[in-house]
């Protein structure tokens, strides 16, 4: 499976057959649409949600399960960053895919149920916003989400990038891996991930913006 990043919060999940594309919302902020027909959506909050113009296999914007093109797709409700208490505003996304296992956090508060820590249960990619100044998780936030949560790889999401205008100005990367307090293992144009090749230790992989 291959993971690009296009900015904000929007990624592209794609294997032989099957596109998966997470928020995107980019023409809201300036940029483009990335969403092809046929692909499957997703959306995280209503933050990022956003009507594809192009006729998608499946949108989806609220939990559940769902099982499309041999992805297996489920919807785990949460509370948004900016929700009150006891509201559950935002989705993350567990995907399951020839034996990886993906988690979109999407924008939420940073405390997570036991309930929701074993519906996410093992997570091979965890993808989670960093850009904070409250509108989504800073680093001290995403750092909770990874100790508790313990993936293999952590992919930085939602930090200033060029060609994208974010209604509240974002961290730098640099700035964000800073209070991460975390090394780069490595930045690449796009991951690739195969289960039989992933670390047992947590590693922060950046993936360039396309």
């Amino acid at each position: 499976m291959d993971l690009q990043f296009y900015g904000a919060n929007c990624i592209v999940l794609s294997t032989k057959g099957v596109r998966v594309v997470i928020d995107d919302n980019l023409i809201a902020l300036g940029g483009k649409t990335v969403t092809k027909a046929g692909d499957i959506v997703l959306f995280s909050s209503n933050l990022t949600k956003h009507t594809p113009k192009a006729e998608t296999k499946l949108t989806v914007d609220h939990g559940g399960e769902y099982e499309v093109s041999d992805v297996s797709i489920y919807g785990i409700p949460a509370r948004s960053h900016m929700d009150e208490d006891g509201k559950q505003t935002a989705t993350m996304y567990k995907l399951i895919s020839k034996e990886l296992n993906i988690l979109i956090t999407g924008h939420i508060y940073p405390e997570l149920s036991d309930d929701q820590l074993e519906s996410i249960g093992m997570v091979d990619v965890m993808c989670v916003p960093v850009g904070g100044n409250g509108f989504t998780l800073d680093p001290v936030g995403a750092l909770k989400l990874i100790k508790k949560i313990e993936p293999k790889i952590i992919v930085p999401t939602h930090y200033a990038t060029s060609g994208l205008d974010f209604e509240v100005p974002q961290m730098t990367l640099e700035q964000a891996i800073t209070g991460l307090s975390m090394e780069v293992k490595e930045t690449v144009p796009v991951l690739k991930l195969k289960a039989n090749e992933l670390s047992d230790v947590s590693q922060l992989i950046v993936v360039e913006k396309q």
